[in-house]
């Protein structure tokens, strides 16, 4: 293995690489290249011209030679297997002559991290599909489709994977460990083993790092449970992102929740977590909505919720039964739109609040113009330093809370006429730990104080400050296993939403909606958690 580059190295570079292979010796007919980027996967002739493309969005996808492959022999065809990023399906796809055919495979049961294939000795071609968990397949591939051989248990996390058809190994790089080989033969017992361990690093050898002694402070807020939780979305992997309560106008026990599957469109939920509406609107990522919104002497209840494949906000306009339909695309000037959220001003008018990658938040007003059409006019900008992305306006104060996930959360005046001066609220530390995610009020009823809720990402739970100034830290919970009613906890939260309204039962103080990043009991596509306001206030000790 001496001088031979890393896996990881091998796999960051496939994505940007274009891979000649059909001038393998013995080819019959003109070399041909296929080329992925983010308008899909090209064939591409000598000269670099185009001449066939399958448009999807992938990062994952491996290659090989169809020179030699029974009636294949003397062709000049190839054969590629991508991992469809918004699906989460593997995508199979042949070159014949200057076109590009693709055939959907089965959709795996895991969320898969990476795939490579293999040609056996006898020219079979092989699938394998590394499982984020460490649950692996490895399939055979036919003409247009695919079957299961066996499963594996390999590394959690693998960064890439590659095969060596003639040594028959699989080869994958587990973060912080090192190289495993396993080997591709089916038949008789699996085989690993580490072929290159990682060396510790002198910090790490020597005494914890701060991440790791701030996060087991996890274990001292109290563990709460979900009285319910949402279908989950049809989709593995990273999936579920960020959820908006709606508020039934006459009947609150029919309220709903939106949520997004930033890999298919907007949910929209009833409060027993049952799916009733699915808009495949596209790679949405944030949502949120205000109701009784003015605008062109009309009034509205309207969610927003940010197009990444397009840098635009998609406008819904929801009726008083709930039911959701898309109104309008709205385009913006950002280059990467991420999160989002929303507010109303004083007079009723609505307000967004779109931020990008780079750090930029926009202020735009979501109206209808003279014409009777909907738009986005830009008020302001302002900057942070690295990426954001949750956010909340608190309306009371007319006060705008801003994520930097590496950072922590920011406050600026949301008044549109007021120059933006951010000015930080909580850095990221031993209580909130990177990523800071999701951002919620909730709106004090009766005199009661309002509160500003935070996903703290890095140790998988909550934390409650004051909604005003100085922004006192009220305490933390996470969200464990709820053993009676078969609900697990929830991880890695990204979004969450939280309302004060009486929506009955155990809901009377409120509801609080989360992301969950890992779906348990049983394994599966992530979802959404419900949690009683009222158990937050009783741990903590809430007024």
């Amino acid at each position: 293995m001496r001088g031979r580059p890393s896996v990881k190295t091998l796999l960051s570079a496939a994505c940007a690489l274009s891979l000649v292979i059909g001038g393998a010796a013995g080819a019959v007919g003109p070399a041909t290249t296929l080329k992925l980027d983010k308008a899909g996967l090209h064939l591409l002739d000598e000269q670099g011209r185009e001449l066939d493309r399958l448009k999807l969005r992938a990062k994952r996808w491996d290659q090989r030679s169809e020179v030699g492959e029974g009636n294949l022999k003397g062709q000049a065809d190839k054969v590629a297997v991508l991992l469809d990023a918004d699906r989460g399906r593997p995508v199979l796809v042949r070159s014949k002559g200057q076109v590009l055919r693709a055939h959907d495979l089965p959709e795996p049961g895991f969320q898969v991290e990476a795939l490579c294939l293999h040609r056996d000795p006898q020219g079979l071609l092989h699938l394998f599909l590394l499982g984020e968990e460490g649950l692996s397949e490895q399939w055979l591939i036919s003409e247009d489709s695919a079957r299961p051989l066996r499963r594996l248990a390999t590394a959690p996390g693998p960064e890439g994977c590659q095969v060596d058809d003639a040594r028959q190994v699989l080869q994958m790089q587990e973060p912080g460990v090192g190289l495993w080989e396993h080997g591709t033969e089916v038949e008789g017992k699996p085989q690993r083993r580490l072929q290159k361990a990682t060396a510790p690093s002198p910090k790490s050898a020597t005494a914890p790092s701060p991440k790791s002694t701030a996060a087991a402070k996890r274990y001292d807020w109290p563990v709460l449970h979900a009285s319910a939780q949402t279908d989950p979305v049809a989709r593995f992997g990273d999936a579920a992102d960020d959820p908006a309560i709606w508020v039934h106008p006459a009947e609150a026990s029919r309220s709903r929740v939106l949520g997004t599957n930033k890999k298919q469109g907007l949910l929209v939920y009833d409060l027993q977590g049952r799916e009733l509406q699915l808009l495949e609107v596209g790679r949405i990522n944030n949502v949120d909505l205000r109701q009784r919104i003015q605008t062109g002497g009309q009034s509205f209840d309207l969610a927003v919720a940010t197009q990444r494949d397009e840098n635009a906000l998609v406008l819904f306009g929801i009726d008083p039964n709930g039911q959701v339909r898309e109104l309008a695309r709205l385009p913006t000037d950002l280059k990467d739109i991420y999160g989002l959220c929303v507010g109303r001003t004083p007079d009723g008018q609505l307000d967004a609040f779109p931020n990008d990658k780079d750090g930029r938040v926009q202020q735009y007003r979501i109206e209808l113009n003279a014409q009777g059409q909907w738009q986005a006019r830009l008020l302001r900008a302002f900057k942070l330093a690295s990426q954001p992305e949750g956010c909340v306006v608190h309306e009371a104060e007319q006060r705008l809370f801003v994520g930097e996930e590496k950072r922590g959360i920011w406050a600026v005046d949301a008044r549109a006429g007021v120059p933006a001066k951010p000015y930080l609220v909580m850095p990221v530390g031993a209580e909130l730990q990177a990523d800071v995610e999701g951002l919620a009020v909730y709106e004090g009823r009766d005199g009661k104080p309002s509160y500003l809720l935070a996903s703290s990402q890095g140790n998988h739970s909550y934390l409650v400050l004051d909604a005003k100034p100085p922004f006192a830290l009220r305490g933390g919970f996470r969200i464990g296993i709820n053993a009676k009613l078969q609900i697990d906890g929830a991880s890695e939260t990204d979004g969450l939403d939280v309302n004060s309204t009486n929506f009955g039962g155990v809901y009377g103080q409120g509801l609080i909606v989360v992301q969950d990043g890992h779906k348990r009991l049983p394994d599966g596509p992530q979802n959404f958690k419900y949690l009683p306001w009222a158990d937050v206030a009783r741990a903590l000790k809430l007024p």
